[in-house]
């Protein structure tokens, strides 16, 4: 041992000056590529959330599909039984309409009111124009030929309706 420090071991290697600087930006870059993966996973597990949120959203609309055709057809029964007798028939299938109408709305199936509005190209299907009468406005729906249905913000199916045209003579 010296008077002025310990001695070295001589399987200890010198590290100079500039390895050390070296060394010291390479841990700051190893540091800062490892936040960057933290924000990586961060935002994957943020965007993963905001997915699956949206396919327990939407994950029914494939079953509310497929009751729209029931809807429609219990709706037409009723139109077509209302002048005949069988009142008894007539009261059960409103109530099952009522039933089947509430439990789309439980899900978030909601009508696409369209009779009287203007005509909504990204809700409504336009099947025919007739040429607007007094009183009614070019391009409102003057009959509605199959109800609309969505499922929260997304149509499910658009109306189909009959629009108002200008008149001809203009």
């Amino acid at each position: 041992m010296s008077e002025e420090g310990e001695s070295i071991p001589e399987d200890v290697e010198i590290v100079e000056e500039d390895e050390l600087e070296g060394l010291k930006m390479r841990v700051a870059e190893l540091e800062q590529e490892l936040q960057y993966y933290a924000a990586d996973i961060a935002n994957m597990r943020q965007k993963s959330a905001k997915e699956r949120s949206r396919a327990i959203r939407f994950g029914s609309s494939s079953l509310a599909g497929k009751i729209l055709p029931l809807l429609s057809g219990l709706e037409r029964a009723i139109s077509l039984s209302e002048g005949e007798s069988g009142e008894g028939f007539l009261e059960g299938t409103k109530m099952t309409l009522r039933g089947f109408k509430a439990a789309l709305e439980s899900e978030g199936v909601t009508h696409i009111e369209s009779l009287g509005k203007q005509f909504d190209p990204t809700k409504m299907e336009a099947v025919a124009m007739l040429p607007a009468t007094n009183g009614i406005a070019p391009g409102v729906v003057i009959e509605v030929i199959e109800e609309g249905y969505m499922l929260h913000e997304r149509v499910l199916r658009a109306s189909r309706v009959i629009v108002a045209d200008s008149d001809e003579d203009e």
